[in-house]
């Protein structure tokens, strides 16, 4: 579900994207976004679309290399953020910034701005609980001329939003990025790195919310479990299966 990428390549894919000028859907697949794209069937048409896939989590590095198809590196949307405004600071791009509450949206634009300078936040809009399908939410991205476009509203609504509107927005680009404003503005605090290289990031966000998230971690997410031995053990299936090429008679 994630594709193959250091974070150079990656910002290498989303320069080439820009450049294209035709639009497109970068996503952030972690365990939970896996267990829901099961479920939800227009979550799974979102990713199979996406321009670019790339892996938030450690466990999801782990599974790859399981099933014999590692993963260069962890590239969660909250650590991405940073060097792709670096780039559209560097670059010229507009970018806009699409959910969360205005106090976090507006502290976000300004702790970016601050942190690189240049970078031009073009657009913000944050009508999630004002009907985000409303022809002026598209209106107001594409007047502003941005080419990045960072839809923080959680899975699996950011990539629904995106899969149905990104033709609409092109040739802007754009990020399912989940809690990355909340994370900038100081509204929610980060796991530590060590937590988060160790695949432990989820228990920090449980103990900080943990009403909100229990059923998510708990019960949710353990769906992984049964999925993943499925995908591992018909991979061995496959590896163990004597070739059924028959060798030409002479």
């Amino acid at each position: 579900m994630a594709d193959r990428l250091t974070q150079r390549d990656a910002l290498s894919r989303v320069q080439a994207l820009v450049a294209a000028g035709q639009g497109g859907i970068v996503v952030t697949p972690n365990v939970d976004h896996i267990v829901l794209s099961r479920q939800l069937p227009r979550l799974r048409e979102a990713y199979r679309r996406a321009s670019l896939s790339l892996a938030d989590g450690q466990p999801l590095l782990w599974m790859a290399r399981m099933l014999g198809r590692p993963l260069p590196e962890k590239i969660s949307g909250s650590d991405f953020v940073t060097p792709l405004m670096a780039m559209a600071a560097t670059e010229g791009w507009g970018v806009f910034l699409l959910g969360a509450s205005e106090s976090v949206s507006q502290t976000a634009a300004a702790a970016l701005e601050a942190a690189h300078p240049g970078l031009r936040i073009v657009g913000r809009d944050t009508s999630i609980w004002r009907g985000l399908h409303a022809p002026q939410v598209v209106d107001a991205i594409r007047s502003s001329g941005a080419r990045i476009v960072v839809v923080a509203l959680g899975c699996p609504k950011q990539e629904m939003w995106m899969l149905q509107h990104a033709g609409m927005i092109a040739p802007a680009v754009s990020f399912g990025l989940g809690g990355t404003l909340d994370f900038l503005a100081g509204a929610v605090p980060r796991a530590p790195g060590w937590m988060s290289r160790a695949g432990l990031e989820w228990v920090f966000r449980l103990a900080q919310d943990p009403r909100r998230l229990m059923h998510r971690y708990l019960v949710r997410d353990v769906q992984i479990v049964p999925l993943f031995l499925g995908m591992f053990l018909r991979d061995l299936v496959t590896r163990l299966r004597p070739s059924r090429i028959r060798p030409v008679s002479t």
